[in-house]
């Protein structure tokens, strides 16, 4: 059966969760809980613009970093990132989204704002439960939740850029995510930061997953339009990289800014699902994307290299998402996946048609003609010679 390897990669996690679970069972069944937050704050999306808002914290103290930063997950395997994250209690309050200046999310922003692990200590109103996990989306998994009763934070070291960008009232947001991008704050901070409504004249709480896309999409916007100002490669190079049971095929060919992405999945008895959107040089051909915390995720990767190579280019993205990928871990990992491909030596081709034959004898389930029926970009180019792109 096609799903055999996700069922097994799903045992290995619960037999490791269970064996965390039972050697610390007391700590996460509590009213009360002590550790070192990674630092971390999380923004649900539920209920919005009445959103639950608090931190994640894991009961340990120490370093925590690695159980919170994305960056530093790769060559980790499947099993050990999603036991990484369900060691972090995730602690609650219902907040407003305008409301920013009361004392409790001022206590988020400044872990948000943490150059280190902090010492956290949180009363909840009533126990928690190991069983409460939270599995799926754009963010990484976390572990129980509770609702939040009290909570202090000690040992607060800010990091100066962020510092200096919170306190900058004047900025607005798009500015002070490309300032703290370019100061070389990781794009996982930033991203906390955005969520916990430090940036901007307007400040807002927004829930984790759509600052999560937001910080992609400004970024990459911003090297595009720097992008459109450079030479066309003159030949196809492509570029592949798979990990976490996801395998990620980078075509990139002459012609003046087009981007697309293709997702492939299994669906249960074995059926393939394809998700995809696109756009060119003046924007989304298509209205809002349909898997956009993927999408600019992706675009995130590619833009970088474009601009570092300082080269425009049409650019293909295919996504395989295999069952060996059985608890998703969020869209970290393809913005690293596609980073990662892109630093690899590129295969060159003759065409479009050739580099697509290259990468697709790398996948497991998914042909070349399906592909080609998910792709916009072939159609979007007319058959057109290459001279017609200069």
């Amino acid at each position: 059966m096609i799903h055999q390897n996700s069922r097994d990669v799903r045992t290995a996690i619960e037999i490791k969760w269970n064996r965390y679970l039972s050697e610390h069972a007391n700590l996460f069944s509590s009213d009360s809980l002590s550790g070192s937050s990674p630092p971390s704050v999380f923004v649900g999306a539920a209920n919005y613009p009445q959103v639950l808002v608090g931190p994640l914290v894991p009961p340990v103290h120490g370093d925590t970093a690695l159980l919170d930063t994305p960056e530093q997950w790769m060559g980790k395997s499947l099993e050990d990132i999603v036991n990484y994250r369900l060691q972090l209690v995730r602690g609650i309050k219902k907040v407003a989204i305008c409301d920013v200046e009361n004392r409790y999310i001022q206590d988020l922003q400044d872990v948000a704002m943490a150059s280190r692990p902090i010492d956290s200590e949180l009363e909840f109103v009533q126990t928690t439960t190991p069983n409460t996990v939270s599995v799926g989306g754009e963010a990484a998994p976390f572990g129980p939740v509770g609702n939040i009763r009290s909570v202090h934070f000690s040992n607060v070291s800010p990091q100066h850029h962020i510092q200096k960008v919170y306190y900058d009232r004047d900025l607005d947001a798009k500015s002070a995510v490309l300032q703290l991008y370019n100061s070389g704050v990781e794009i996982s901070k930033i991203q906390k930061c955005f969520s916990a409504g430090m940036l901007g004249e307007k400040r807002r709480l927004v829930p984790t997953r759509w600052s999560i896309t937001a910080t992609d999409d400004i970024i990459s916007n911003s090297h595009i339009t720097q992008i459109l100002d450079f030479c066309i490669i003159d030949h196809f190079q492509t570029f592949q990289f798979s990990h976490l049971g996801n395998i990620f095929s980078i075509i990139l060919f002459p012609h003046r800014w087009l981007y697309e992405m293709i997702e492939a999945w299994y669906s249960f008895g074995g059926i393939l699902g394809f998700g995809s959107d696109y756009e060119d040089a003046r924007g989304f051909a298509h209205g809002t994307p349909a898997i956009a915390g993927a999408y600019f995720a992706a675009r995130l990767g590619v833009s970088e290299y474009l601009l570092k190579i300082k080269q425009q280019a049409g650019v293909l993205v295919l996504r395989e998402i295999r069952p060996e990928y059985a608890v998703p871990v969020g869209v970290w990992q393809i913005r690293q996946g596609v980073r990662a491909a892109l630093e690899n030596k590129p295969v060159i081709s003759h065409s479009l048609d050739d580099a697509i034959s290259t990468v697709c004898g790398q996948y497991h389930g998914v042909s070349k003609q399906q592909w080609l029926e998910q792709c916009n970009t072939l159609r979007l180019l007319k058959q057109k010679s290459i001279s017609d792109y200069f």
